[in-house]
């Protein structure tokens, strides 16, 4: 879909969309056009008893006296509460009612409303945002469109500042692009994405001026890394280590790394999964995906930042050269680790991937994201990621990025008691800590490798994959994350 931005006018013909705020509080042009309809627009909201209330709609079509297909009156709610937030949403929403069905192209006229705290600028780029996440589509595989899925090709808001709301809306586009390759990355299958696929798909993003590097399995092998490597012993596919690097702060100014788990296919291994939903595990890679998004967008946009985005490969697959429960396996930290269960994977692929980015880069902070336990879901279903940390302040931030992002956070305890829960009789620890706090000892197990640098792990298991539809997220894969880390970024370390 096409997005642009023109001066503030009342478009004489196709689908408008007028904002009205609760106690149909209108903007000059739009009162205009009442009074030149002769009331057309009150008469319509009396009829309906439309007020402006958030989230409400009154579409008027083929209206008397213009030459427009139709008219739709968008409630904002209170004009001093649409924050940013609230106005991505309100951009997904009106491009889920306007869809195709009165034209592929429509218009939105942006004014200043009595009480409105943020300027209308900003206002045109997060309806604009909001409207983009909205018209996501993955129909790479159908060969037939449906006739309802006809979607808007073009979207026009009109703005009384065009050029400040074109220039605003720029690096939230680029974030955008961002979600949309994180979704991309989720949604397609595993046979068309499987770790050597997602490196050169991830080789790719060095047009956005990323710098990147794949390490292959003789490479992994030989720094050590034989916890990844174990996890993808039964695959015919082989492991990869991507390494993406975005230098848009001063040499000298310090890194900060973001690391995904970026299981292409997750069987449980040799402790299989049962068969019934074991197809949403082409989903597995979703903290990789969303890593991958994310320096995509910081380099899109230009971030003042020096990134680093780490990502561990894998596919994992039960075969005679599998690893099996009770095996010992040596992390590249040097650690040992007694193996469980095989499909405890996720962590093994992070903890090597983690040690990797904190010895070459020694990094800030360092911030993983994992579809890692099915726990997190049975603890905070699909609307919250989890979040563990060694360092409030990071989680303060990450929490206060998530409010602002609309990508929640929630944050669970770590302690020792939890921590002698993964401790090993055969080795330093073993990969799993029993029936009880699953999420909470997988984020333990991770801490061991990390040392006192500040870290965080995202348990995005219920948010990244199959997740509730929204107004600006309709796809199986959400792109969670993307939008948070981009935040954390901008609000607090460039």
């Amino acid at each position: 879909m096409k997005i642009n931005f023109a001066a503030l006018s009342m478009p004489e013909k196709g689908s408008v969309v007028l904002l009205i705020a609760q106690g149909r509080k209108m903007g000059e042009l739009t009162r205009q056009l009442d009074s030149q309809t002769g009331g057309l627009l009150t008469r319509a909201m009396d009829m309906a008893d439309f007020t402006g209330k958030k989230k409400s709609f009154l579409e008027i079509v083929a209206p008397e006296g213009l030459e427009n297909s139709r008219l739709l009156l968008a409630g904002i709610g209170k004009a001093d509460k649409l924050d940013e937030s609230a106005t991505e949403l309100l951009g997904g929403e009106i491009l889920g009612k306007l869809g195709g069905k009165f034209g592929k192209t429509a218009a939105v006229v942006v004014e200043n409303i009595e009480g409105m705290k943020t300027e209308t600028a900003q206002i045109c780029a997060r309806l604009a945002l909001g409207a983009k996440l909205r018209s996501y589509r993955f129909n790479k595989y159908k060969t037939a469109k449906k006739d309802n899925d006809k979607p808007l090709t073009s979207l026009s808001l009109r703005t009384a500042h065009s050029t400040l709301a074109r220039k605003a809306f720029k690096p939230l586009d680029a974030v955008a692009d961002g979600v949309f390759l994180a979704r991309d990355l989720v949604n397609e299958p595993a046979n068309t994405l499987y770790p050597a696929a997602f490196a050169r798909r991830c080789e790719k993003l060095k047009s956005t001026g990323l710098k990147v590097e794949t390490l292959n399995e003789k490479a992994m092998k030989k720094l050590g890394m034989r916890a990844l490597l174990g996890v993808g012993k039964g695959s015919e596919r082989g492991s990869r280590l991507v390494i993406m690097r975005w230098t848009g702060a001063g040499k000298d100014d310090p890194a900060y790394a973001f690391v995904g788990k970026g299981v292409t296919f997750d069987t449980g291994g040799i402790s299989l999964k049962p068969g019934a939903g074991m197809g949403d595990m082409k989903g597995d890679m979703g903290g990789a995906a969303a890593v991958s998004g994310l320096m995509a967008a910081l380099a899109g946009r230009g971030a003042k930042i020096n990134a680093v985005g780490v990502i561990g490969l894998v596919e994992n697959m039960p075969d005679g050269r599998a690893q099996r429960p009770g095996d010992v396996v040596t992390s590249m930290s040097g650690q040992t680790i007694e193996i469980l269960n095989t499909d405890a994977e996720g962590r093994l692929v992070l903890c090597d991937a983690l040690s990797y980015t904190i010895d070459k880069f020694k990094p800030e902070f360092i911030i993983n994201l994992a579809t890692l336990t099915g726990a997190i879901l049975v603890a905070l279903g699909k609307e919250h990621a989890g979040l563990f940390s060694n360092n409030d302040k990071l989680a303060k931030n990450l929490a206060a990025a998530g409010r602002s992002s609309g990508e929640k956070l929630w944050r669970l305890p770590l302690g020792e008691a939890y921590d002698k829960m993964i401790d090993s009789k055969v080795a330093d620890m073993k990969n799993i800590g029993g029936r009880f706090a699953g999420s909470i000892t997988a984020a333990q197990f991770l801490q061991r490798f990390v040392g006192k640098t500040p870290w965080a792990h995202l348990d995005i298991a219920g948010t990244a994959m199959d997740s509730p539809k929204t107004a600006i997220s309709q796809s199986w894969a959400s792109g969670y994350g993307v939008r948070l880390l981009n935040q954390l970024v901008a609000d607090h370390y460039e």
